[in-house]
């Protein structure tokens, strides 16, 4: 039987940031250096496979340090953690190795910046979501105000409009964020915001290919994990963007068929801590089943790359 013909388009940049590949690779060289078990403090990055793929190299995921041995090395997640987790960890004289993504850091210093100058914070975020009580948990309760879209603005009570400052989770979409944004300035025009957007430079880059790719897709994938923030970031760009049926994918067997019956064009992308294997494994259950022609829509190409911490460096 004939196979019918289908337009392919692959998002580029897409998949792995940075980040992921560091924290990816900080938990590997920790199960190198010290042997297993590493404990890693909540999912290393939000993606089943990859967390666990190094399940089975002997890391073991919990949700609070109060889980881990004093007697093995702990690892926090890409997403950072509040302030008051290393020093938990310091007071029990654990090893520890933070794998925070360094854009995720330099938030954390943003806010402590801001918070030295005497300016209260407000966070444009998830609720819930790692990073955001990370980042929130770098000041003191309720130094640091969480407000999710424009109406929130409406109803934040801050202690002094004059005294302000805001931050944002790394894994936003650009457009929503820039809608908050705007209603923070509408409403406090003397908030300070930072030097150069808190929006990671992955997620900005994923969503422009997206957005770039959209408009010539019958529908979109997204390979990705239904935690995490920038893979439905990317779902939401493209629905945004003119494509009629986008949708979040964890792997191949999760395409669901019946709904992409009749299309011509598919577009693929992947959010930032989704493996180049899983994407290969959706795109060979579309040549099973067409004819296909691949097309790249390539918007920005990426050179980043972040260092492991020192104590990985040296031999143990």
């Amino acid at each position: 039987m004939t196979k019918p013909p289908l337009t392919l388009y692959l998002a580029a940049p897409r998949g792995f940031c940075a980040g992921v590949d560091r924290a990816i690779k900080i938990v590997e060289m920790a199960l190198e250096k010290w042997g297993a078990p590493v404990f890693v403090r909540h999912e290393i990055v939000h993606n089943k496979f990859v967390v666990d793929g190094l399940r089975d190299k002997g890391a073991v995921f919990v949700e609070e340090l109060d889980e881990c041995p004093d007697d093995r090395p702990v690892i926090f997640s890409a997403h950072g953690v509040p302030k008051s987790v290393p020093s938990a960890a310091a007071a029990r004289q654990m090893v520890y190795v933070d794998a925070t993504c360094p854009l995720v850091s330099k938030v954390h210093i943003e806010a402590q910046r801001h918070a030295d100058a005497g300016l209260q914070m407000i966070m444009i975020g998830h609720a819930g979501h790692p990073e955001t009580v990370g980042t929130m948990g770098q000041l003191p309760e309720g130094e640091v105000l969480l407000v999710e879209t424009p109406e929130d603005v409406a109803e934040v009570t801050v202690r002094d409009p004059a005294k302000l400052a805001y931050v944002t989770q790394t894994t936003l979409s650009v457009d929503d964020t820039a809608e908050i944004v705007a209603a923070l300035n509408a409403r406090f025009p003397e908030i300070v915001g930072p030097h150069k957007e808190d929006i990671c430079y992955a997620t900005t880059n994923r969503q422009e290919a997206v957005k770039a790719m959209a408009p010539k897709c019958d529908a979109m994938l997204v390979v990705g994990a239904p935690n995490s923030s920038n893979s439905k970031r990317l779902v939401e760009v493209g629905a945004r963007a003119g494509c009629k049926y986008a949708q979040l994918v964890q792997r191949a067997d999760d395409i669901d068929w019946r709904s992409l019956e009749g299309i011509r064009s598919i577009g693929i992308t992947a959010g930032a801590s989704a493996p180049e294997v899983l994407i290969n494994e959706v795109i060979a259950a579309f040549d099973a089943k067409y004819a296909v022609t691949q097309e790249l829509v390539e918007t920005a190409q990426e050179n980043v790359e972040f260092k492991v911490p020192r104590v990985l460096r040296k031999p143990a």
